[in-house]
C-alpha cells in the first residue's frame, strides 16, 4: 500500500482470514463504542441499520476510468484501445487479457488511482489494448475455447500481427495457450494470478472440485450449466468466491457499518462493491472445458491439451516471461503462477518473477502491485518492446 493512502477494499478483502476477522470485530466494537459514546438511542440504532443495508443492497454497474475507444466487438470480447495520441511508432502494442471469472473486465481500469491500464500507459507502452469479455447470451452460450482464442488472435492482428500479451488469472492461461499455439505472434508474456499448474500448491479450487466431482465425475457442473440454461450464473462464481473465505465478506460489511458517517471509506466499499457483486454469465461449453480439461486433468501441465487437432506444447514458448504472483492469493497459489518457468523454453535471464504482499484481486488493482510491482515489470516488456 502506498504511503499515506487509505487502505482500499481489494486491500481488506482479500487478505488473510486472520486480519478479515480482525476487521469485522474491529467494526463491530467501533459501531457500538460509537453508539454508547453519542449516547444512540434504539430508533438511531434502527435508523443506522437501514442505511447500513441500503448500502449493502445499493449496486450499479461498474464502469471504465480512463479515456479510451472501443476498437471492435466480436460476439465474445470488445477490443478498447487505450493507447496515447504520442503513441510511439514502431513500438510493439501491448494487449491485456483480463480475468474472465463472472465479473466485469473494467477491473483492469478499476479507477483513475488504481488501473492496471493506466500503468501500462505510464511505463511508456503508450500502444496498450485490452480486451473487454462479453457475458454469454442465448446465442454465445455455446462459445468454445476455439472462439476465445481466435478473438485474441483477431485483436493481435489488428494491431499488427505481434503483441506484448499480459493475462490476469483466467486471462494469464488464456494468453499462455495462444502464445503456445502462436510463439510468433507473441513479444513477451505476463502473467499474474494465473494458474498454470493446476494441482501445485494448496489449490483450494481443485480441493473443491475434488469434493464436488468424487473420481472425476463433473455431474455436478453440468447441472450448474443446465440451471443456468447453457450458462453459467455469474452469482454461482459470486457465490463460490465468496465461500472461499467467508470471513473476508462479514468483515468487509461490518467495516462499512462502523464506518458509515466517513464519506471517503463508504465511497471505496461502494467502488468495489459495484465491481464484486455485479456478475456476468460464462459460456456453459467454455466453462465445462476449463474443468475438465485444466482443472480437473491438468492437461497444460500434462502435455496432453489438444485444441482444434493441435497440442498445446508449453515448450514452444520461448519469449521473455514475467510471472507475477500473489504472497496471500488463496485463489492462484504463487507456485501455480511460477510453474511456466519450468515448462516454457525462455532462457532463465530472460524470466523474472515477482511476488506482491497481497492476495489474488489486489494482484490487478492494489496499490502496492501497481506502484511497487508493475512499473519493474513493464520496464522489462518496454525494453523489449522498441
Amino acid at each position: 500500500m502506498a504511503t499515506g493512502c487509505p487502505p482500499t477494499f481489494e486491500e481488506i478483502a482479500l487478505t488473510d482470514s486472520m486480519t478479515a476477522w480482525a476487521a469485522a470485530v474491529e467494526g463491530a466494537a467501533t459501531w457500538w463504542a460509537g453508539a454508547l459514546r453519542r449516547g444512540a438511542t434504539p430508533a438511531d440504532l434502527v435508523l443506522e441499520s437501514v442505511r447500513w443495508w441500503g448500502e449493502m443492497t445499493r449496486r450499479q454497474p461498474p464502469s471504465w476510468s480512463s479515456p479510451h475507444q472501443v476498437v471492435f466487438e466480436a460476439p465474445v470480447a470488445r477490443l478498447r484501445d487505450f493507447s496515447t495520441a504520442t503513441s510511439a511508432d514502431g513500438l510493439v502494442p501491448t494487449l491485456v487479457l483480463p480475468p474472465q471469472a463472472g465479473h466485469d473486465s473494467c477491473i483492469v481500469d478499476y479507477s483513475p488511482q488504481q488501473s492496471q491500464m493506466r500503468t501500462i500507459v505510464d511505463a511508456g507502452l503508450t500502444r496498450a489494448f485490452t480486451l473487454d469479455w462479453i457475458g454469454a447470451t442465448e446465442e454465445t452460450k455455446d462459445a468454445s475455447i476455439t472462439d476465445y482464442l481466435a478473438v485474441v488472435d483477431r485483436a493481435v492482428e489488428h494491431m499488427g500481427g505481434r503483441a506484448n500479451l499480459i493475462g490476469d488469472c483466467q486471462g494469464g492461461w488464456l494468453a499462455t495457450i495462444y502464445a503456445a499455439l502462436h510463439p510468433e505472434r507473441v513479444n513477451t508474456l505476463t502473467i499474474a494470478g494465473a494458474p498454470i499448474d493446476f494441482h501445485t500448491g494448496e489449490p483450494v479450487i481443485h480441493a473443491a472440485l475434488t469434493a464436488l466431482a468424487p473420481n472425476g465425475n463433473l455431474d455436478f457442473y453440468r447441472a450448474l450449466v443446465t440451471a443456468g440454461g447453457g450458462r453459467l450464473s455469474g452469482e454461482h462464481m459470486l457465490a463460490g468466491f465468496i465461500m472461499i473465505q467467508p470471513d473476508n465478506e462479514i468483515g468487509r460489511q461490518l467495516q462499512l457499518l462502523a464506518n458509515l458517517d466517513d464519506v471517503a471509506h463508504v465511497e471505496r466499499y461502494r467502488e468495489f462493491e459495484d465491481w464484486f457483486k455485479h456478475t456476468q454469465p460464462i459460456p456453459g461449453a467454455f466453462y465445462l472445458w476449463i474443468v475438465e480439461h485444466l482443472f480437473r486433468d491438468n492437461e497444460l501441465i500434462a502435455g496432453t491439451l489438444q485444441i482444434e487437432g493441435q497440442r498445446v506444447d508449453l515448450g514452444r514458448i520461448d519469449c521473455p516471461l514475467n510471472l507475477l504472483a500473489g504472497a496471500t492469493d488463496h485463489i492462484t497459489p504463487p507456485e501455480q503462477v511460477f510453474a511456466l518457468a519450468d515448462y516454457a523454453a525462455t532462457a532463465e535471464a530472460d524470466i523474472v518473477r515477482d511476488t506482491t504482499a497481497g492476495g489474488h484481486l489486489g494482484l490487478f488493482m492494489g496499490r502496492e502491485a501497481l506502484s511497487d510491482h508493475w512499473p519493474q515489470l513493464l520496464a522489462e516488456v518496454l525494453g523489449r518492446s522498441r
